[in-house]
């Protein structure tokens, strides 16, 4: 069992991190923190009681001190975690420094469940590749491990067949507004057309990031509202 430890400063974000990770076999919540002081703390503790933290999803954005300095923190525990980070930042010195400091890989918000699986898949198949113990691996198993974190063209962060950045920006249209949107408010907002707009809301849907809700109030047909999915 992988063993997470979940550091999002936001709580409804960091619960939604926990069920999305709750979904996943083979994986453990070990502690859900808010800021880098306590994930500090929640790391060092388990270290110590010889149960230690495999893999800290890190949110950049912290209240008491950047997350990159949390990164190069946990990276002088032994075991050191493995870092995947977590954040909204799309500056690219950004996603340098978090790549500096130890994080495998980058997950930019929002996103679905689908690029957060595929995501924890590729992360548990390299440590399946490159197991613990292990006194001397070859260039080839080294090349193969770290194959395993790659992910080709944002194929994860949308579905098949969907382009990434039209994904993205219909995703965050629907978490940046409480009350849901229709197909047509999204493609008002994304500058795409209805259909497109309909096609990836559906996809979202069937995904269970976001949820349909019927409005049957004013005249003509009901019309199907989305809205994003909130911790159970």
């Amino acid at each position: 069992m992988i063993t997470v430890l979940i550091v999002e400063d936001e709580p409804l974000i960091a619960e939604a991190h926990r069920t999305y990770l709750s979904r996943l076999p083979g994986f453990t919540a070990a502690a859900v923190v808010h800021t880098a002081r306590d994930a500090m703390r929640a790391a060092s503790e388990a270290t110590a009681s010889d149960h230690p933290v495999d893999l800290v999803l890190l949110d950049i954005g912290l209240p008491d001190t950047n997350g990159i300095a949390l990164a190069s923190a946990l990276s002088g525990l032994r075991p050191a975690p493995d870092i995947i980070a977590i954040t909204s930042e799309r500056d690219l010195e950004m996603v340098r420094a978090a790549v500096s400091h130890g994080a495998l890989a980058y997950l930019l918000k929002p996103f679905t469940f689908a690029a957060f699986r595929d995501r924890l898949e590729r992360y548990r198949r390299y440590r399946e590749a490159l197991p613990s113990g292990t006194d001397a691996a070859s260039q080839a198993e080294v090349d193969r491990a770290l194959a395993e974190l790659r992910v080709g063209t944002d194929r994860a962060a949308a579905p098949k067949g969907a382009a990434p950045a039209t994904n993205d920006g219909i995703a965050r249209a629907v978490r940046d507004t409480p009350e849901g949107l229709t197909a047509d408010a999204a493609a008002r907002l994304v500058g795409v057309s209805r259909v497109t707009a309909w096609r990836y809301l559906e996809r979202l849907a069937d995904d269970g990031t976001v949820t349909r809700l019927t409005d049957y109030g004013g005249a003509g047909r009901p019309k199907t509202r989305y809205q994003w999915r909130r911790p159970e």
